[in-house]
């Protein structure tokens, strides 16, 4: 499988994902002022619920997966905040299969802390890199690239970054509705 095949097939993910978000998101508006859609939200959450620690296990170990295949195999050198993002990412697929093997309840709260961080230095990276106007300075100073570099963009928004965010707001998004409905 080449390169450009793998970094499709993660962009295509995504963007299935990203939809997938939209709809969860505009479900949930729309169960708050359409009585029919209310009981069916419900059903909606509470499956999520269930499945929250398998579907945040799939999460993060794709994210940590890809971000691994984007180094090592892709040869795209990670600058900065993608070490910090990986430093908060690479906990989760163990916490969470641990969980899973386990049949734990609350491994969300550890979960909840690690993608919260991580989802705010994915989305300053995001916006850093979309717009080039660093908030807070990303040096290159040593052996990394530029924060603001894109090794590639596809449909039109998706980037490294926006995977990292893609991932990290699902994880944190189902460990809050664990917490609601537990």
């Amino acid at each position: 499988m080449t390169t450009q095949t793998v970094i499709s097939l993660l962009a295509a993910l995504t963007l299935s994902s990203n939809i997938a978000f939209l709809v969860l998101l505009l479900w949930f508006f729309l169960a708050k002022s359409v009585k029919g859609l209310a009981k069916s939200w419900s059903k909606i959450e509470k499956s999520l619920s269930i499945k929250s620690v398998r579907l945040a296990l799939l999460f993060s170990a794709t994210a940590t997966l890809g971000s691994l295949y984007f180094s090592e195999i892709a040869g795209f050198e990670p600058c900065k905040l993608c070490w910090l993002q990986r430093i908060f990412m690479y906990p989760l697929p163990i916490i969470l299969g641990v969980a899973l093997w386990n049949s734990l309840k609350d491994s969300f709260k550890y979960v909840l802390p690690l993608s919260a961080i991580g989802l705010a230095i994915a989305a300053y990276h995001y916006y850093y890199q979309i717009t080039g106007n660093p908030l807070i300075p990303c040096s290159t100073v040593g052996f990394s690239v530029s924060c603001s570099e894109r090794f590639f963009t596809y449909y039109g928004y998706i980037t490294i970054p926006w995977m990292s965010l893609s991932a990290f707001a699902y994880i944190f998004l189902l460990g809050l509705l664990v917490r609601k409905t537990n």
